[in-house]
């Protein structure tokens, strides 16, 4: 068995060194959207560990055990709790990174944090009361997707709620606006604004390039994408400043089990994580 630091700790680190670049290597916030067979998430970390690795970034590995915002009843959701928390636990330990999971209801959240290092709210959860409050509770990181509907200003109330329970690690996730029926946009601007209200509580800001590049319920009982952007999205998040980026990536995207139309193929992913971390560099010393 192979002997790690312990990822949580190497998390905090990261986080609590400020938004001073490049001291605070960009956080990649990388996986499959939903978990897959042992083989496969094993290999999808296998290949983050290394790109990140050689590109000087951090790494945390996401999956979800459940997907319960999806288009179909007949949609795939996931292995459940109970296993997806025993596969997360074992990519966590075999591989040594931090993990991150979605939270759907208030009593998950402290199972559900004692395995992973950050609880991610989703989108259409944010301003669930009781949501944030209970993964507030449990001291373990809380990343919070900023809604569809949502405002960056709006934001601060959920990071109120969140300070108000104790919260001392929190982020702020962009993943576009809605824009009419099955579009999203990414306001620049807004981003700026997240990103300074974050700030306010001493919280990272995080942009999610491939869900940006959704076009929501535009596939029927699907949604559509258009992956191709993500890259683009990405660098230009980077270059604004951002302190981690959210990818999904799969080995074959067309066999993924959620969200097919907008994760990257696995293969693209060393490139581009050279390119983010140049970015970083670049827009550090200027």
């Amino acid at each position: 068995m192979t002997t790690h630091a312990d990822p949580r700790d190497r998390l905090h680190a990261w986080w609590d060194r400020g938004a001073a670049v490049p001291d605070r290597p960009l956080l990649v916030i990388a996986g499959p959207c939903v978990l897959e067979s042992d083989e496969i998430n094993h290999r999808i970390a296998e290949t983050l560990v290394e790109a990140c690795r050689t590109a000087g970034a951090t790494l945390v590995f996401k999956a979800s055990f459940d997907k319960a915002n999806r288009s179909s009843i007949h949609s795939d959701r996931g292995p459940g709790m109970d296993a997806g928390l025993r596969q997360l636990a074992a990519i966590r330990e075999r591989f040594g990174v931090p993990v991150l999971t979605d939270v759907h209801e208030a009593p998950q959240a402290a199972p559900v944090s004692e395995v992973v290092d950050i609880l991610q709210v989703p989108a259409f959860l944010c301003r669930q009361t009781d949501l944030l409050a209970a993964c507030g509770a449990t001291g373990t990181a809380v990343a919070v997707k900023k809604g569809q509907f949502l405002s960056p200003a709006e934001m601060r109330n959920v990071f109120e709620k969140l300070r108000e329970v104790g919260t001392t690690r929190m982020m702020a996730t962009e993943r576009g606006t809605f824009f009419g029926y099955h579009r999203l946009v990414n306001d620049f601007i807004g981003l700026g604004d997240l990103a300074e209200i974050a700030a306010e509580f001493g919280a990272p800001t995080c942009f999610d390039a491939t869900h940006s590049t959704q076009l929501p319920g535009g596939g029927g009982t699907m949604s559509g994408g258009r992956p191709e952007r993500a890259p683009l999205l990405a660098r230009a998040a980077v270059a604004a400043g951002v302190d981690a980026i959210f990818l999904e990536t799969h080995p074959d995207p067309g066999a993924a089990r959620s969200d097919r139309a907008t994760v990257l193929p696995l293969d693209s992913i060393p490139g581009l994580l050279r390119t983010l971390v140049a970015i970083r560099e670049a827009a550090a010393s200027a």
